[in-house]
């Protein structure tokens, strides 16, 4: 099923062509409240089946600048999920223990077992964009790693993993005002570092970094997909239903019922 936002293999992306502030058909929050309520219901419904069936795993991949949602998108579209069957990984500076190894390393330790969700909170996509931005590797070595992760994907697909690969594509002027609001409430000064703004000063870097990671590893078995994510209500809206459309997909069954399970007697 093709979606707006899915980037098809071999798409030259300019992220200046995406509207981070499109909402569709919608034009205020309250239009969208009932359709994302449905589409958070047939997720936990699907991820029952998920779990019971055991035959498939999802991996869902977010990236994005910083304040450009990652977290709320977590919380938002996947609250309702059991958290049994369902892991968050958020990827940071590598450990002394993570760079004495390749870089996938520390990613293929944190895919999900079939039956589960695995979340990537940034990913391996780190190593072809802040080691670009800042030169933390020859670019020899950071140009090899698209082909590198296309392999790493299928590899991940063709043993039962569903790859979703989520970029929240937000303003400059959205990142300043998600700042600024953090500076404004006491409650989230918790949230914002001085090197949040460092890295703003390389906007247009990160931008041209996420251009090619996104042209060269949309693939079909791990597309990208650019999400508008000015609004959080239409981010959380279209998200959630590329998961549920994905999962339909998978044509997922509960296992078969026990032939004899009417004549079982449970002792007292």
């Amino acid at each position: 099923m093709s979606h707006p936002f899915l980037l098809s293999p071999g798409t030259q992306v300019k992220l200046a062509d995406f509207d981070p502030s499109y909402t569709g058909v919608y034009e205020k929050k309250r239009q969208s409240k009932s359709d994302l309520k449905d589409n958070l219901e047939q997720l936990q419904a699907l991820q029952r089946v998920l779990w019971a069936e055991g035959k498939h795993a999802l991996l869902l991949v977010f990236q994005a600048m910083d304040a450009g949602g990652k977290d709320g998108t977590i919380r938002h579209v996947m609250h309702g999920v059991n958290p049994q069957g369902c892991q968050v990984t958020s990827f940071k500076v590598p450990t002394q223990e993570e760079l004495a190894h390749d870089y996938l390393w520390r990613i293929h330790k944190a895919v999900p077992q079939r039956g589960h969700i695995g979340i990537f909170n940034r990913s391996h996509y780190e190593d072809v964009l802040v080691v670009r931005v800042h030169n933390l590797v020859p670019e020899e070595v950071w140009r090899q790693r698209y082909e590198q992760i296309n392999h790493f994907e299928k590899l991940l697909a063709d043993t039962g993993t569903t790859i979703l690969k989520f970029f929240l594509n937000i303003s400059k002027e959205e990142q300043k005002e998600r700042f600024e609001e953090r500076l404004a409430d006491p409650r989230k000064n918790w949230k914002f570092s001085m090197g949040d703004v460092e890295e703003r000063g390389y906007w247009d870097d990160y931008m041209r970094a996420f251009e090619e990671a996104l042209s060269r590893c949309s693939t079909p078995w791990a597309p990208w997909y650019v999400i508008p994510a000015n609004h959080k209500w239409y981010r959380n809206l279209a998200i959630s239903r590329i998961i549920v459309d994905t999962l339909k997909q998978l044509d997922m069954r509960y296992p078969p019922p026990l032939p004899n399970a009417g004549e079982i007697v449970i002792p007292d």
